[in-house]
């Protein structure tokens, strides 16, 4: 039998051709399937109004699915909630896979001059894991696919090879993963979930750079499964030699394959992905409508997504006309440049406390220790560099008086005055993440 979500995927489809894609969207956007047997399907929903429609309405569509596709009789279909979903699965031991999702397939993936060599060589990849391209190195600003092509890379992956353990994590949950196992005693747990691995998947693998246990156990894990001829895959928003603190050894591995780089779309690759956003969700754009989006939103891929899914809202919730000047009025708070566009405070203190792998409301607080204070030091500075934030108000943002920030950002300075400090590359790491979200 195939993953329960390779054949939930198809089920979503087979439905989508006979109820429309709005509908589908509506019904079963946060669906999750649970489990799949030969005689019943589980499904999980957060929403009890969701919960119903799918019992009430659409079980017989999903019973004919399974029974179309997979030949699969009599069926039973049952939907839970939460507290059902987690005492189904034991999710403290329940590995975390890049589960098929059918939005993100090879298929959907706007292809063009910006990403045709990333997408080239995860199709290679994915038709022969672990034989060419091992690792596979994707970089680029966030929002332009790199994720997508994680996804589409599993499902490929999944279909040819339903028996592959397929293992995903973003580079700042490794850390606190391994953290929270050695608090726990169950380093041994942590390493046979990523060594076992047979597809290896790291999303955002910068945020181990500058972590000395988190890198130690991701070389070994990442040498184990390359000398087991297992495929990883890791994608950055940087290539390997501008993660300055990176250590040597994983910079080197992490070249050893292939990297490929992912640029933001040119206008024609932005009105071939708004056409495409378009046919998915059922909706009709005039010409002049789709010029106007793909000449204003340019930053990434993410951004004109969500612009054209807030015209349908808008289209669909209030009957506006879809002309250039309503569509103006709508998206004109999305369409600012970036260096029109100041990073909050907020987004700054969140950044630092993730790169220093501790919590945002820490850094606002009054614990003292040494990794805090350099943390909060660091906020201080780049809440003063990045905004126009007076002294007063920037110590407001931490709790404390306009003095006290303005010690930090002279202590900051003073180590960025030496090239060779390593605040230089903590400033500049943090600084790209913070710009990769506006």
């Amino acid at each position: 039998m195939q993953s329960p979500d390779y054949i939930w995927a198809k089920v979503l489809a087979h439905m989508e051709s006979l109820l429309t894609a709005p509908i589908i969207s509506a019904w079963f956007d946060d669906a999750e399937v649970v489990e799949v047997t030969e005689k019943e399907l589980i499904l999980y929903s957060p929403s009890e109004f969701r919960r119903e429609i799918i019992r009430n309405r659409c079980v017989p569509y999903i019973q004919n699915a399974l029974r179309e596709i997979f030949q699969m009789e009599n069926v039973e279909v049952t939907v839970l909630e939460k507290a059902e979903r987690d005492a189904h699965v034991d999710e403290s031991f329940k590995h975390k896979f890049l589960e098929y999702n059918p939005q993100y397939t090879f298929d959907r993936f706007v292809v063009g001059p910006p990403n045709r060599f990333a997408h080239a060589t995860a199709i290679a990849v994915a038709n022969r894991p672990a034989e060419v391209y091992n690792p596979l190195f994707i970089y680029g600003p966030s929002g332009l696919g790199k994720t997508h092509l994680l996804y589409a890379i599993a499902g490929e992956i999944s279909f040819h090879h339903p028996e592959y353990n397929i293992v995903y994590i973003k580079g700042d949950q490794f850390t606190n993963e391994l953290i929270q196992s050695l608090k726990d005693g169950k380093n041994v747990e942590f390493r046979s979930k990523y060594r076992n691995a047979d597809l290896f998947l790291v999303d955002d693998v910068q945020f181990i750079a500058g972590k000395e246990q988190t890198q130690e156990e991701f070389f070994h894990t990442f040498n184990t499964l390359f000398e087991n001829h297992k495929q990883i895959v890791l994608t950055s928003d940087r290539p390997p030699h501008e993660m300055l603190r990176l250590e040597e050894r994983l910079k080197t591995r992490f070249e050893w394959g292939i990297t490929a780089d992912i640029q933001p779309p040119d206008y024609e690759m932005r009105v071939a992905i708004i056409q495409n956003k378009c046919h998915n969700l059922g909706l009709e754009l005039p010409n002049d409508v789709v010029a106007y989006i793909a000449e204003n939103i340019t930053n990434n891929i993410r951004q004109i997504e969500g612009t054209v899914k807030k015209i349908r809202a808008y289209h669909d919730l209030t009957g506006m006309d879809v002309n250039v000047a309503n569509v103006a009025r709508v998206i004109k708070d999305m369409y600012k440049g970036k260096s029109d566009t100041l990073p909050t405070p907020d987004l700054i203190i969140k950044e630092t406390a993730r790169y220093f792998n501790t919590d945002a409301e820490l850094l606002r607080g009054l614990q003292r220790n040494k990794g805090i204070a350099e943390a909060r030091h660091v906020a201080m500075y780049l809440v003063r560099k990045m905004t126009n934030l007076s002294l007063p108000d920037a110590g407001r943002e931490f709790n404390r008086d306009h003095t006290t920030v303005l010690s930090a950002v002279k202590k900051i300075e003073t180590a960025l005055a030496d090239p060779r400090n390593p605040m230089n590359d903590t400033i500049r790491d943090i600084m790209e993440n913070v710009n990769n979200k506006l």
